[in-house]
């Protein structure tokens, strides 16, 4: 398919952040559209960008008259669309683990510091930062427990979340790296995802979808 890939995107936004690896991954070109999601209240709840996606999130993804939203399942339209390389693994136990690792992340971690609930956590019950910090740092240390343990005790595990190529689990394990480090989460206790970590920092594919390498990052 030759129809146009736009990306709508913020520099730090982690579901984001999968997305374009799994584009860099695949090797597509894409046009990075930004929506800031703090200025002017968050453009992405603007009236233009609510007809692209009633929840008001990023990313969303168009490709030609197709519009996507919801990061995994962008990820596995990525897949299921060009094929190779691919993103999940052939086997149906192989694909499980996969999509296991990256929903502990997407569904279980992500969702308890997304900047839509500590918005209201702040806004509508007025709690301190100490304590939403707190927050913040008790759900992404006990999901990066669980995650240790499963990839540190399964001989599945390789270079890789899975195996010795990178795919979906890891697009997801290395922005929420990221977003712990922005909320001081210590991560010593995991050395294994730091590991992994590493091993897709290494790869062009990956460095070209960090947060500071985004046309609307500030300038530092």
């Amino acid at each position: 398919m030759s129809e146009q890939l736009r990306l709508y995107s913020y520099w730090r936004s982690s579901a984001s952040y999968r997305v374009r690896i799994g584009l860099n991954l695949k090797g597509l070109d894409y046009e990075i559209v930004p929506v800031h999601l703090v200025r002017d209240g968050g453009e992405q709840h603007a009236a233009a960008y609510r007809e692209l996606n009633p929840q008001g999130l990023v990313p969303v993804l168009q490709h030609g008259q197709r519009t996507l939203t919801q990061s995994i399942a962008i990820l596995e339209y990525l897949d299921e669309t060009w094929p190779r390389p691919n993103l999940l693994p052939t086997t149906a136990r192989e694909r499980h683990r996969v999509r296991a690792i990256a929903q502990t992340i997407a569904c279980e971690i992500h969702p308890l510091n997304n900047l839509r609930v500590l918005k209201y956590l702040d806004g509508t019950w007025n709690v301190p930062q100490p304590e939403r910090d707190g927050w913040v740092k008790h759900w992404i240390s006990e999901g990066f427990t669980a995650l240790e343990t499963m990839l540190a005790e399964d001989p599945a595990t390789g270079v890789f979340c899975v195996g010795d190529l990178p795919g979906l689990a890891d697009c997801c394990l290395v922005p929420q790296l990221y977003n712990a480090r922005r909320f001081g989460v210590p991560l010593e206790a995991y050395p294994t995802l730091l590991r992994i970590e590493a091993a897709c920092l290494a790869l062009p594919e990956f460095d070209a979808a960090r947060p500071e390498n985004q046309p609307d990052c500030p300038p530092a």
